[in-house]
């Protein structure tokens, strides 16, 4: 059982943002209240809602977020009112929150030429003798290429693929290996027409698999490591910038935070300046609030149950749940490959919260359960 990182506020905050010159950082907004189809048209028409991330869905209230004496507020409001309650605050406070709701509802640009106003599919291919669900399957190029083959058949967008392992433990590997296992497999996927993602957090590793086709650059440090930054922007390349507390190696020892959700969200928004700072538009990035990264059961439970938070940061949102141990310790301990069934439960969860990517083992299942959840929400 897990809890939330929120204490339920009795009512909305007044006048708490006027000691303070910037409410960014101690405000954030959830959507709430989501709706779908003719509902979520007829919503935004009435000013009783809002998009969500540009896609099919609309939100119809919003809990208030807020940092005060240590502690993380909620509270929740009709979309209607929002604008009356900040008109009585500070106009600071009504600046940001103008701000905020636009990013959320601000379409999203396509990313790596794809369109994300439907959900995207991204599949894994790992190039490792060692990763956590398939270590060694795929190591061989010509295995991991026709896996990759395999996976764009099955109907993913985008093939991603890592030959460093970033399970839970894991030891780092030489650029020069991680190299040799990626580039051929780049390679031959990219000359086939494939939207190739490269995942690694190596700038030159990022170089030499962009000039080999990679059109997006996966990194779970979030470009914070050396060179990444500045190989990033002269790559041209859509991004994808994951949070991360610690290295893969230890991040699970003791991760800590004050609230999970608002502190990953902090991390994000200070990578989005920092690529901001390096030439890097907010238009090439896509967030991931990196769940099982350097969070516990309970912090990636706390994550999930806020990820309409993220829209916020005004980019598309991948979210990469697939097979991983969380969803073993919410339910009975599976092993890797039987967990598909709780990797379907956090990805529609994160489609119902306007999710636009999902990074995942299983394909055909994914797509197939994308499919059904639309032609629902289309209907709704």
């Amino acid at each position: 059982m897990t809890t939330s990182p929120f204490r339920r506020s009795p009512g909305l905050p007044r006048g708490l943002f006027g000691r303070s010159a910037d409410p960014a950082g101690r405000l954030y907004l959830l959507p709430a209240g989501i709706v779908a189809g003719e509902a979520a048209d007829a919503a935004v028409i009435a000013g009783t809602g809002w998009p969500l991330g540009g896609g099919p869905l609309a939100f119809t209230a919003a809990a208030l977020v807020w940092r005060d004496d240590g502690q993380a507020w909620i509270a929740t409001v009709p979309f209607a009112e929002l604008a009356a309650w900040t008109d009585g605050e500070d106009p600071d406070l009504g600046r940001h929150v103008g701000r905020l709701v636009q990013r959320i509802g601000a379409p999203r640009p396509p990313w790596a030429g794809l369109a994300v106003d439907r959900p995207l599919v991204m599949g894994i291919v790992n190039a490792t003798p060692d990763s956590f669900s398939d270590g060694g399957e795929f190591l061989a190029p010509d295995a991991a290429v026709a896996h990759g083959l395999a996976l764009a058949a099955a109907g993913a967008d985008i093939i991603d693929v890592g030959g460093e392992s970033t399970r839970p433990g894991a030891a780092p590997v030489s650029e020069d290996e991680e190299l040799r296992r990626v580039l051929p497999v780049v390679g031959a996927l990219a000359e086939r027409g494939l939207v190739v993602s490269i995942d690694t957090r190596h700038a030159r590793v990022m170089e030499a698999a962009t000039a080999a086709g990679a059109r997006i650059i996966n990194d779970i440090a979030g470009l914070a490591g050396p060179g990444a930054l500045a190989a990033a922007a002269r790559s041209g390349a859509a991004l994808c910038v994951m949070h991360m507390q610690g290295e893969p190696g230890t991040m699970l020892d003791a991760p800590r935070y004050d609230c999970a959700p608002l502190d990953v969200y902090d991390v994000l928004a200070e990578r989005i300046e920092a690529g901001r700072a390096a030439g890097i538009g907010p238009e090439r990035i896509a967030i991931d609030p990196g769940i099982g990264f350097g969070k516990t059961t309970e912090h990636n439970a706390q994550v999930l149950a806020a990820l309409g938070l993220y829209h916020g940061l005004g980019c598309p949102l991948l979210l990469g749940v697939s097979r991983k141990r969380f969803i073993a310790a919410l339910s009975a301990g599976e092993p890797p490959r039987d967990r598909l069934p709780g990797s379907l439960a956090a990805a529609l969860a994160g489609l119902d919260a306007g999710v636009q990517i999902l990074r995942v083992h299983d394909v055909a299942a994914t797509v197939q359960a994308v499919r059904v959840w639309q032609s629902i929400r289309q209907a709704g």
